[in-house]
């Protein structure tokens, strides 16, 4: 996904006067909440619990395929259709009953197993459905659910979720959906928890005549209807996340080109508003260097078999799998603007580079709980610094992901709270994205950390996983005991500082606002020029250094770590890092 809400308020809001302010209110309230948040923990509720969490009526059957039909109707912003859901059975289920998600105000009209029509009770956005026909551990069945209504509209996509409702400039319908967060089921019945992927879906869109929609996969059939409207059929072979399926509907063109890859012939297709397509031309051809890029660094594009496409949306920009939505104005940076703010970002496209690297990271690889988002945004922060290195050279893209670092908000810890839906601070980011470049200093090879990122891809490929088991793998391959790493960096709101003194030619230091047991070592330089390893405490430690002077003393800022001088007054005890 984009960036947090509260990262796009630091940054500045675009557009009209009329969106200006009420950008400028938005973050008022945002800001004011954060504050309120820093004081309180936040209390989840019997509805967050049963969003979150993998309660008795989920666990015990797993999704096989959904069978997604809706009709469109932005005449009155209303959606209509059906999901069937093909399970397997894992084991008897309590009570008999199966919980399906679908939030209000969508209305469900039946819920139909071997034709006949079941009875369910409805809390909140669950329903509890009870089943009449024998459930074996083992067997597979198909459960359908109908409904209608018209679902939330979301304000401010892709950060709130929803239905986008939209105009493109020359006034014509423009309809998208983004919803991570929120949930997939704000739109269509599913199982809306991450850790059950199916391993296959149908999209099929009804859309008046007038519109194009580009889903998920491929585009299988295409069925004029005779009533004013059309259906796609879309198909998807893989596994995928619920929140990836989309909507995107509009007065697209299209144009493609073939990429040769890891995994041979990959198709690209793209679909710019028609009056953009020139546009689009030249700005799209950026996919072919970022997708030789990202398959050095992480192997295969994960969905070859569903091809990739890049769509205009509405909105900023989402990963949806295999048709990755972008709406960054054909503008490199971040809507002209470079996020580091040292001019590397402004060689290429935020959007284009950022959600492409999501098919690897929280497409492929998926959390099993909001709680361990960071391994779906950091990942794909830090790969916008291997971008800027494949473009630019090494020391280009760690100065890019470096700059990051003055985003860091440090608010709360990037890992949530499991079992109730609850995303961590926004600092999975760039915080996020520097810790990983940390611990390639700590790999100190390249051609081995290349290897564990494209070996993790690897073991976890068209996965759900938890947050342990990345950090774990990471461990194990790198030959480093990295656990206090994460916690410190993933279960706190602390930046290691290295408290160093220098008496002479005497280097006293150790570590502070770390976890217990912390002992990362880091880079400085122990004599003039020359940068060597220290492996720091809690405790003090003392070496002999050679340095002309004590303002030669650097930690190698390629380590996301502060540095403080004890011996200097409290306004000069900044860090001293490598210019």
């Amino acid at each position: 996904m984009t960036e947090t809400a509260s990262e796009e308020c630091r940054m500045g809001a675009v557009g009209t006067a009329v969106f200006s302010y009420l950008f400028f209110a938005f973050c008022s309230v945002l800001a004011l909440s954060s504050i309120q948040g820093q004081s309180a923990p936040k209390i989840f509720t019997h509805a967050d619990t049963l969003r979150g969490s993998n309660g008795s009526q989920r666990a015990w059957w797993d999704v096989g395929f959904y069978d997604l039909h809706v009709k469109v109707n932005p005449a009155d912003s209303s959606i209509t259709g059906f999901t069937a859901i093909t399970y397997r059975v894992l084991k008897s289920p309590p009570n008999r009953e199966m919980q399906i998600d679908l939030q209000m105000p969508l209305v469900v009209d039946s819920i139909v197993q071997d034709g006949l029509e079941l009875s369910s009770r409805r809390d909140g956005s669950a329903f509890f459905v009870t089943l009449i026909a024998p459930q074996r551990p083992g067997a597979g069945k198909t459960i359908s659910v109908y409904y209608h209504g018209k679902p939330t509209v979301a304000t401010r996509a892709p950060w709130d979720g929803g239905f986008v409702w939209g105009r493109d400039s020359l006034g014509r319908d423009w309809i998208a959906t983004a919803n991570e967060g929120l949930g997939a089921s704000v739109w269509w019945p599913n199982k809306d928890i991450y850790s059950d992927e199916p391993d296959s879906q149908r999209v099929a869109i009804t859309i008046p005549d007038s519109l194009l929609d580009v889903s998920n996969g491929r585009l299988r059939r295409t069925t004029p209807n005779g009533d004013g409207t059309t259906t796609y059929e879309w198909f998807v072979v893989n596994p995928i996340n619920n929140y990836d399926v989309a909507v995107n509907a509009g007065y697209y063109a299209h144009f493609s080109e073939v990429y040769q890859g890891e995994k041979g012939r990959l198709t690209l297709d793209y679909y710019p508003l028609d009056y953009h397509l020139d546009t689009a031309r030249k700005q799209f051809a950026q996919v072919k260097p970022m997708l030789r890029c990202f398959e050095s660094w992480f192997g295969p594009y994960p969905w070859y078999e569903d091809g990739y496409k890049l769509v205009e949306t509405p909105h900023l920009g989402m990963e949806h799998q295999s048709a990755v939505a972008y709406g960054n104005l054909y503008k490199n940076g971040y809507l002209g603007r470079d996020r580091s703010a040292t001019g590397r970002g402004l060689h290429w496209d935020f959007i284009i580079i950022h959600e492409s690297a999501h098919e690897w990271f929280g497409n492929s690889i998926t959390m099993k709980d909001a709680a361990d988002m960071w391994i779906h945004e950091s990942f794909a922060t830090y790969a916008e610094g291997l971008y800027t290195e494949c473009q630019q050279g090494k020391k280009a893209g760690a100065e890019y992901t470096i700059g990051q670092r003055k985003l860091v908000r440090n608010d709360v810890p990037i890992v949530g709270t499991y079992g109730v839906n609850s995303e961590g601070s926004g600092d999975m980011y760039d915080k996020g994205g520097n810790m990983l470049h940390t611990i390639r200093q700590l790999v100190d090879d390249d051609a081995r950390w290349r290897g564990i990122l494209r070996g993790l891809t690897r073991t976890f490929w068209h996965q759900t996983v938890t947050g342990k088991q990345v950090e774990e793998y990471l461990s194990r391959q790198s030959g480093i005991n990295l656990g206090k790493v994460f916690d410190e960096y993933l279960r706190t709101t602390m930046i290691p500082t290295l408290e160093y003194r220098l008496e002479g030619q005497k280097l006293s230091y150790r570590w502070t606002d770390v976890v217990p047991g912390f002992a990362m070592p880091v880079k400085v330089t122990t004599s003039t020029g020359r940068y060597a390893w220290i492996r720091p405490t809690g405790t003090w430690k003392s070496m002999a250094v050679k340095l002309d002077r004590p303002e030669n003393f650097r930690v190698d800022e390629n380590f996301y770590v502060n540095a403080k001088d004890i011996l200097k007054p409290a306004a000069d005890s900044t860090a001293r890092t490598n210019p």
